[in-house]
């Protein structure tokens, strides 16, 4: 997706040739005494061979995203095409026939994966549900497990609860690529890992993305993760997307004041550093109760009485770059506001 396809998206959803194409995106569940809406109308695509980073505070609904995508479950409203096929009229036959080309990578590896059941048995899964013979899962499955650094002969035979948490997140990259998939959804695949793990899971992602050719949707809260590993990024904020664009610009020249503090809380290895100016405040309000007019503008320096009335759209502020921010940080339009104090606008 280059920078025009990303402001065609915006007047057009469901750009022609998108590998995956989602359209006005809704989320809902149901609790006891309320409907949470945990998506709320969001639209992008990814084409194929491409990385889109999605990003943004917990509770801001990027798994729920994920997820959907995959149809577990499906979304409440909207519509989320495959290469050109409509995923969410599929009946279960036919989503179990392409669901080895949609794969996801979960956030905790450890929690996902059956500590009663041999490495083999799990990486192998996929080939067993298409009934291919023993002698060819024995194969692939020795291939693929020293393709992502593990030795057949080491672990193999081992359970889940033998592994740390780096080599069973290897484990489960293992189990999504043995079926060949097409789309990678990885869902915060680094975040419960140590810092130098990290780096060892993303690069073999990048490794295995190229490949496979791979199209990757990217979830992570943290937005030098994010930068690093994508080709398009989109900021999510309780439920919605606040910008969407070419991952360079998005991270070095924000034009929405979220996606500002986001880069500012990204720790910087210099005691002598100065505090940043755009620090985030106070927290994320409750995705039940979301505040009227633009969602962030509970915690917003610019916000004037317009935030709280209106509902920015996304829109284009140059070079392709989406930002739903009646007062963006650049694009001709800077910010109007004089800046107040948080909490003030309610």
């Amino acid at each position: 997706m280059n920078d025009s396809s990303v402001a065609e998206k915006s007047e057009a959803p469901g750009v022609a040739g998108a590998f995956l194409e989602v359209d006005h995106m809704i989320q809902r569940y149901k609790l006891p005494r309320a409907i949470l809406e945990a998506v709320s109308d969001v639209t992008f695509s990814i084409n194929k061979g491409e990385t889109l980073g999605l990003v943004g505070e917990s509770g801001s609904g990027k798994s729920s995203v994920g997820r959907a995508i995959v149809q577990l479950p499906p979304p409440s409203l909207g519509s989320i095409r495959f290469d050109g096929a409509e995923l969410t009229n599929m009946s279960k036959s036919e989503l179990r026939y392409v669901r080895h080309r949609l794969q996801m990578i979960y956030q905790d590896p450890i929690s996902a994966l059956n500590p009663r059941r041999k490495i083999r048995d799990i990486v192998g899964e996929g080939l067993t549900i298409a009934r291919v013979s023993k002698k060819e899962i024995t194969e692939r499955v020795n291939a693929m497990l020293e393709l992502v650094g593990m030795e057949p002969n080491v672990f193999a035979e081992r359970r889940a609860h033998q592994l740390s948490g780096g080599q069973c997140q290897r484990v489960a990259i293992a189990r999504a690529l043995i079926v060949e998939p097409e789309l990678l959804i990885c869902d915060e695949p680094v975040a419960s890992l140590d810092v130098s793990v990290q780096g060892q899971i993303l690069n073999l992602l990048e490794e295995m993305r190229q490949r496979y050719g791979l199209s990757m949707l990217f979830i992570s809260h943290d937005l030098s993760v994010i930068h690093a590993v994508s080709d398009n990024i989109g900021v999510m904020y309780l439920a919605k997307i606040v910008e969407l664009g070419n991952a360079d610009e998005v991270a070095n020249n924000p034009a929405h004041p979220y996606t500002r503090g986001l880069i500012d809380a990204v720790p910087i290895p210099d005691p002598d550093a100065p505090l940043p100016a755009n620090k985030l405040r106070g927290e994320i309000a409750s995705p039940l109760d979301p505040p009227s007019g633009c969602r962030f503008r509970t915690r917003c320096p610019y916000a004037q009485d317009r935030c709280a009335n209106e509902v920015p759209v996304l829109r284009d502020v140059g070079g392709g770059q989406l930002v739903a921010c009646h007062f963006p940080l650049h694009g001709g339009v800077a910010p109007q506001a004089i800046p107040v104090s948080i909490g003030a606008a309610t």
